[in-house]
């Protein structure tokens, strides 16, 4: 991108400066130039946002759900006419691919629509009661103003999920934008104006990262906030939790993931291998669904490692300008970081088949390392970065226990022949997500998506989103004349 661009906070439908006049820049992994002049939000624009957002409650919360079904739609419209201008902001922000970023708008778009489309599915029920005469419902009902959080990684897809739902259940938005890539997250902002959306039902604050904690303890801390729901690091994600249960707050926290994939004796290799190798590498392994741990049982080990080597060397690696599988990570703390990883597993014995870390610049190719065991640093910690360990279980009872052998809980992948014994397996890894015979990495906009143990809790999409985003009230018509023991 030659064009810098200057964004401000989305407030009550309108572009608003920072109450101090403060920006701050984005700069492009790859060349270092400055890409985006963001608003630098601090506490008193979370509170003109969130004040915004009560305003529009009152009318949003009571407007039929045909009327919020249209709407949403239309900004699904909206956010796919700016796609191309979407996908280029996103590469010179973030370092992703075009097809990464494009990919990204197609599954937003799917998650409006399906909200949309859950507007007419919030249910209540009539519960029988025993006293004579008494009518009892549970009833859904909007909450009220939410925070939703958004990280940079799939910026698109994580940035509509943060706020679609809990908008087509009636409630107001104020969206903590990520300051890695401010100006899309902004981007979606006015897709969604441009689709219709009603003043300050979607209200968006960027800040500096210095300026982070000031701005979530303020979102937290605001007395008309009602939940907070939140992707990013477990690290982070302990910390809202905390804040928020000072407060009572429900959280919703989609956070950080070490994905096992295990390939059994009768798998399908070059099945196997396709999933691994999309899984550990796309978008340069920065999902939380990333494929970090191949476990595999010595019949197939060395047949697979050989083939994921070749898989792995078949990928185009370059510029996210350019036609390339793998393209830059998000910052050069990123290659520091998986730089350790790998070289204190090669201290205690690992090997690296292929790849490694480069020289300079934040492109590495992707990097399998093979032979890692549990007193290795990368055993246990999430990489987020293009590098996946491979491990070698005794047998299957030792690649579930292998795969189970982690704080994190989101998402696991099994391979096999046979389905039934493939599943059962499945059945017993601990995460929120399971796939057999696929990849780790997957999402649709209508699965409950979530984790458990360090992966957080709570789930996105479909009827999960729904009780996620209302508040299940129990409601009576009584008679008037009814006996009262005193």
């Amino acid at each position: 991108m030659t064009k810098v661009l200057n964004v401000d906070h989305l407030i009550d439908g309108e572009s608003v400066a920072s109450e101090s006049g403060s920006t701050f820049e984005r700069r492009s992994p790859v060349t270092g130039e400055v890409v985006t002049i963001a608003a630098a939000g601090k506490a008193g624009d979370v509170d003109r946002a969130v004040m915004a957002a009560d305003a529009a409650f009152e009318t949003w919360s009571v407007t039929g759900p045909n009327t919020r079904r249209s709407i949403l739609n239309a900004c699904a419209d909206a956010l796919e006419a700016r796609s191309s201008d979407i996908a280029a902001l996103g590469a010179a922000e973030t370092g992703g691919t075009a097809g990464w970023i494009g990919f990204n708008v197609m599954l937003a778009s799917r998650i409006m629509r399906e909200a949309a489309a859950m507007t007419t599915q919030i249910k209540g029920e009539i519960i029988p009661s025993d006293k004579p005469g008494c009518l009892s419902m549970a009833i859904r009902e909007p909450i009220g103003v939410l925070v939703g959080m958004a990280p940079w990684n799939a910026p698109v897809i994580l940035g509509v999920r943060c706020f679609a739902m809990a908008i087509a259940c009636g409630n107001t938005v104020v969206m903590k934008a990520s300051e890695k890539c401010p100006g899309l997250h902004r981007l979606i902002g006015d897709a969604m104006v441009e689709g219709g959306l009603p003043k300050g039902v979607l209200n968006i604050i960027s800040h500096a990262a210095e300026d982070g904690p000031e701005v979530v303890n303020a979102l937290i801390d605001h007395p008309l906030t009602r939940r907070i729901n939140f992707t990013g690091s477990t690290r982070v994600g302990q910390i809202i939790a905390e804040r928020a249960a000072k407060h009572l707050k429900p959280c919703l926290l989609e956070l950080g993931g070490k994905a096992p994939l295990i390939v059994l004796d009768d798998a399908d290799i070059g099945g196997a291998v396709n999933a691994a190798n999309f899984g550990a590498f796309m978008n340069q392994g920065q999902i939380c669904m990333s494929t970090e741990k191949v476990v595999l049982v010595p019949e197939i080990a060395e047949e697979f490692v050989a083939a994921f080597k070749a898989k792995a060397e078949s990928m185009v690696v370059g510029d996210p300008t350019e036609q390339v599988h793998i393209a830059s990570v998000v910052d050069i703390d990123t290659i520091h970081h998986v730089k350790s990883l790998i070289e204190d597993a090669v201290s205690k014995g690992a090997t690296v088949v292929t790849g490694g870390v480069p020289e300079s610049g934040s492109i590495m190719a992707p990097t399998i390392v093979d032979g890692v065991t549990p007193e290795m640093d990368i055993y246990a910690a999430e990489s987020f970065g293009p590098v996946t360990t491979v491990i070698r279980a005794k047998d299957t009872q030792d690649a579930i226990r292998i795969a189970n052998d982690t704080e994190y809980g989101l998402t696991a992948a099994v391979h096999g022949r046979n389905t039934r014994r493939a599943f059962n397996i499945a059945r017993q890894l601990k995460t929120g997500i399971a796939h057999v015979n696929g990849p780790t990495v997957a999402d649709e906009a209508q699965m409950p998506f979530g984790g458990v143990k360090a992966s957080g809790y709570g789930r996105f999409g479909g009827t999960a989103g729904i009780d996620a985003f209302t508040e299940l009230r129990w409601i009576t018509i009584e008679d008037a004349d009814q006996h009262y023991p005193i």
